[in-house]
């Protein structure tokens, strides 16, 4: 059996540390914990599941963090993850399988990053993450911010998910502009950008409401025409957000066509493409994309936001089909949008309000 060290960059991070290391110390063979400038217990709580707690002084560089942490690694694979993730006990029982299992040849493994859950517990938003990657093969993390780990050679796709567990974190304003901080820093120093640096960047812009120069560098980062197709398509969906806020209709829609031009129609895309047509009470062509959204074959990469190929569509093809006057189509999307949510408002609203339309008519009769 392959044997992993677990390998983890932190920083004030005493309320969910514990909880993440108790979820993995069972599947890990050495735990190695870099702390980069903790003020609280970070490194009392990390002693307790490890006697290997190393300092790293922060330079405004998450791969040279990453990267040390890396190095300090002794058994064959290598798994990384944040403080605030943890594996709930189905996966961890598949990790454990995963590892009995794995195959020398392996040189990473990707597993599900869920983001977010509904309230029914489903993974509403979640995408791929290489976590466990082979200690010879030396695999590098680049980027100062929002970096990644470059692997290659014989890459698995495992149903193991790794949760994000949100919390309110009591951080300084300085704190929440430390990425932006980081990138405009770079700028200064007059640093070159790469495609990826010029997607995060703007990204970082759009988070702090600097809109007008967040659409400056998404353009600039379109218009290089070297981007990830996924970062793309989600750099056109982040402008759309931007239109969509200033109440740029126009420029909303032409960012979500040039969605198009990258890959394959995505439903979050076309759901909202649908929801412009339906305020227009252009329902017809609404009809069309709400379809396309949950009848196309799901593309499996990138980011995975499960409402819009689910029950979403459903939903507004249930309004769509009554207002063209589609009364059984219309209640059978509002059945379909039932299965995924069984107690959502608008779903009950609608199934009483066609028990009540179809009692009044058999009234008159």
């Amino acid at each position: 059996m392959p044997t992993i060290s677990l390998c983890m960059i932190v920083k004030n991070e005493e309320e969910v540390l514990a909880n993440c290391l108790q979820s993995v110390q069972k599947i890990c063979d050495e735990i190695i914990i870099v702390d980069t400038g903790s003020t609280d217990r970070t490194k009392e709580i990390a002693k307790q599941f490890t006697d290997k707690v190393l300092d790293f002084e922060w330079i405004d560089d998450f791969s040279a963090a990453r990267n040390f942490a890396f190095s300090q690694a002794t058994m064959d694979y290598i798994l990384w993850l944040d403080a605030d993730d943890v594996l709930l006990p189905e996966d961890q029982e598949k990790f454990q399988k995963l590892k009995a299992g794995l195959d020398s040849s392996v040189d990473a493994v990707s597993m599900i990053y869920v983001i977010d859950r509904d309230e029914y517990g489903n993974p509403s938003f979640h995408y791929r993450r290489n976590r466990l990657v082979k200690r010879s093969k030396n695999f590098k993390w680049n980027g100062p911010v929002h970096e990644y780990l470059d692997v290659g050679g014989k890459i698995i796709l495992a149903d193991i998910a790794v949760e994000h567990k949100k919390y309110i974190k009591n951080t300084s304003t300085h704190q929440s502009d430390r990425n932006l901080r980081i990138y405009e820093n770079r700028i200064k120093k007059g640093e070159d950008f790469s495609p990826r640096d010029l997607f995060y960047y703007a990204n970082e812009l759009r988070d702090h409401k600097q809109y007008e120069k967040a659409i400056i560098y998404y353009n600039e980062f379109l218009g290089g025409k070297k981007g990830w197709v996924e970062d793309n398509i989600r750099a056109c969906l982040y402008l759309a957000d931007i239109h969509a806020r200033r109440g740029e209709k126009d420029e909303e829609m032409d960012a979500l066509l040039k969605t198009l031009a990258y890959d394959v129609p995505r439903p979050e895309t076309c759901c909202r493409l649908g929801d412009l047509f339906k305020a227009k009470k252009n329902y017809q062509t609404a009809v069309f994309w709400y379809d396309t959204a949950y009848q196309k074959q799901k593309v499996t990469s990138g980011f995975q936001n499960e409402a819009y190929s689910t029950w979403y569509p459903h939903l507004a093809l249930c309004v769509c089909h009554w207002e063209l006057g589609n009364v059984e189509k219309s209640i059978e999307h509002n059945k379909l949008a039932k299965k995924y949510r069984p107690n959502d408002r608008q779903v009950l609203f609608n199934e009483k309000f066609f028990n009540d339309n179809l009692k009044s008519k058999n009234g008159k009769k």
